[in-house]
């Protein structure tokens, strides 16, 4: 599987991605807003673009497939309950389909529910797995619930999905958000050690170099993940005095997200 992530360099800090396979130059595009950047990468690596996913439904993610399937005839995949929202859908999908792409790459599709109620996240099934993850989980962040989405749904998809997935996974997001998020995740937890080490690699930096962080990093580094933390706990009870002595991982990340909503 070989993947190419794409900076848009757009005011949203957009990610697209194009996943191919090596035996055949089949290609999928995720999210691919900037189509115009999408289409040319496709063209330089002599890959022919047969599918676009969409994660979701906002228009940040959905709006370059119009001229992506004019230019190729690719298909359109996104949630199955998404065909409503997301206009040209040729097929929906639901946890646990898997799209293939060319001959070797196999992608599982999660049910993510969240960001908004529409929202999947793929899943490799790779010697080094990789997690496209959308507007669920950013590096060093957890996705917003402001336009169609729900914190209680994105506290379960965390638990339940995202935590368990295996550590050496790599996480693929759909924008660049990792300085502001490491500086909220400091703000939260001050002595964490592996964010200040991280934060000045990324204050500044190209988001088209970015690093690729793996799940055992964001375990590390992503306060949303950090939810049985004293010290988190301790911070967030500043802010929060009515907090319970002993707070349960639900109540400790809605009260996250609730801060990184001002942030």
């Amino acid at each position: 599987m070989i993947v190419e992530r794409i900076w848009t360099g757009n005011a949203l800090r957009n990610f697209n991605y194009l996943v191919a396979c090596p035996d055949t130059g089949e290609a999928l595009a995720i999210d691919p807003l900037d189509h115009e950047k999408t289409l040319a990468t496709a063209k330089v690596k002599g890959w022919q673009i047969t599918q676009v996913l969409n994660t979701h439904e906002h228009h940040d993610h959905v709006g370059g497939n119009a001229a992506v399937v004019a230019a190729t005839g690719a298909k359109v995949i996104a949630h199955e309950k998404a065909a409503k929202l997301i206009p040209g859908v040729d097929r929906g999908v639901r946890a646990g389909d898997v799209i293939k792409v060319g001959k070797r790459v196999e992608l599982e599709c999660l049910d993510t529910p969240g960001h908004t109620f529409c929202h999947i996240c793929l899943r490799s099934h790779t010697d080094e797995p990789a997690l496209f993850s959308g507007d669920t989980l950013f590096n060093a962040g957890a996705g917003n619930v402001h336009n169609g989405g729900s914190v209680d749904a994105l506290f379960q998809t965390f638990a339940d999905q995202i935590t368990r997935l295996p550590d050496n996974t790599r996480v693929y997001p759909g924008h660049d958000y990792i300085e502001n998020n490491l500086r909220f995740t400091l703000a939260r937890e001050p002595g964490n050690e592996a964010a200040q080490a991280l934060l000045p690699q990324v204050v500044g930096h190209d988001p088209a170099q970015s690093i690729v962080t793996t799940l055992a990093e964001e375990k590390r580094i992503n306060t949303f993940m950090r939810l049985d933390s004293p010290k988190v706990i301790a911070a967030l009870r500043e802010k929060f005095p009515d907090l319970p002595e002993q707070p349960d991982a639900k109540t400790v990340f809605t009260r996250l997200r609730e801060l990184r909503n001002s942030w």
